[in-house]
């Protein structure tokens, strides 16, 4: 357990490390939960609804970290009442010379400063463990690109974040360079079948000599060697623009864990995977999740062909698949959500031909130190 590291900022403001709780209503729950109730409320305000919200239960997880990753989690507060919120991410296996921060300001406590304090209590914390390179993200409605104001071009050279909107102004200010761009999409389910099943159709006559399998919450022992070996392409061939990301090292045990912590957030995974017939290699997956918590929302997770195996319309044929088996699974579901980089327009291409529109878009940030 962490102690909370306590750096008064001004007379009457503070930013101060909280714990997290071990369970839900353990200790430091209190605290925990205005964390958690301030970025609900943020939602809210953005997105007009909770569907991109994590649950308490899930968030108290995930921000509890692990032997892959140290989470901390930081209160603003302005005499004593909750302003604000820090977070602060380092990764423990690999990429151990980078941070991810991410900075939150309730709408009553805005344009004073506070997010700037926040910030550099984050990037002071990042340094002391020998953080050199910073990562932040800022998500926010479609409708201003649609509307054609004016655009930050990200370093990618496709895509581009609002000039005017707020969070590109504090990130700008602050040294932050913009490298990628993603585009948050939005499907209806359920899909008209003959729509799927035309899209399958096309897709089985390229990827003849492969089959479709697929498990949900576990991985079969048998299989998860080779589903880790997928797992560690994700991190390497998935476009990452310029930021200089080293790849992840995935094995059985890393897969494991990835498992335990959705079990124990709410989370139910259903995975779909292609698997060669001629020497039994797997070729691709795909995984979606979903909280009961949440019944409406669905969420695209990975998606990933292998190098060797592309040119086969792998990556519809397993979609296809898992939307199939999310709609049994989860019938009260009504929206699959996903993110992809704008550049990376073969994968765009199969979720619009799926019917996904754009809902949203991630400024991905990064401050590189020296």
């Amino acid at each position: 357990m962490a102690s909370p590291s306590n750096f008064p900022v001004r007379s009457g403001l503070s930013v101060d490390r909280i714990q997290v709780p071990h369970f839900p209503d353990g200790e430091g729950a209190s605290d925990f939960r205005a964390f958690h109730d301030l970025g609900v409320a943020h939602q809210l305000e953005l997105w007009g609804s909770t569907d991109r919200c994590a649950t308490f239960a899930e968030s108290v997880t995930f921000w509890q970290g692990n032997e892959y990753e140290e989470r901390q989690v930081y209160l603003a507060r302005v005499d004593g009442v909750v302003a604000g919120s820090g977070t602060l991410t380092l990764p423990l296996s690999e990429n151990t010379t980078t941070a991810g921060m991410d900075v939150l300001v309730d709408a009553a406590f805005r344009r004073r400063g506070l997010g700037t304090m926040i910030l550099e209590v984050l990037e002071r914390a990042a340094r002391e463990r020998g953080r050199t390179s910073f990562d932040g993200y800022c998500e926010e409605p479609i409708e201003p690109v649609l509307a054609g104001e004016a655009l930050l071009e990200a370093k990618s050279g496709t895509g581009g974040v609002p000039l005017a909107a707020a969070s590109t102004q504090f990130a700008v200010r602050h040294g932050y360079s913009l490298e990628q761009v993603e585009t948050s999409s939005l499907l209806s389910l359920p899909v008209d079948e003959t729509h799927l099943a035309g899209l399958e159709a096309v897709a089985s006559q390229r990827a003849a000599g492969y089959s479709v399998i697929g498990w949900q919450d576990r991985c079969p022992d048998k299989l998860v060697d080779a589903f880790a070996k997928l797992k560690s392409l994700m991190s390497t061939e998935v476009p990452i623009a310029g930021l200089g990301w080293e790849g992840e090292d995935w094995d059985a045990a890393r897969v494991r864990r990835e498992e335990f912590t959705w079990q124990a957030s709410g989370i139910d995974p259903i995975v779909a995977v292609a698997r060669h017939d001629g020497t039994g290699e797997l070729a691709a997956y795909t995984v979606l999740t979903h909280r009961s918590a949440l019944p409406a929302v669905v969420n695209q997770e990975d998606t990933l062909v292998a190098p060797s195996h592309r040119g086969h319309n792998l990556g519809m044929l397993i979609k296809v698949a898992n939307l199939r088996r999310a709609e049994r699974h989860w019938p009260e579901a009504t929206s699959v959500m996903t993110w992809n980089a704008n550049e990376n327009r073969h994968m765009l291409a199969i979720n619009i031909a799926l019917g996904f529109k754009p809902s949203g878009f991630e400024g991905e940030w990064q401050k590189r130190l020296g």
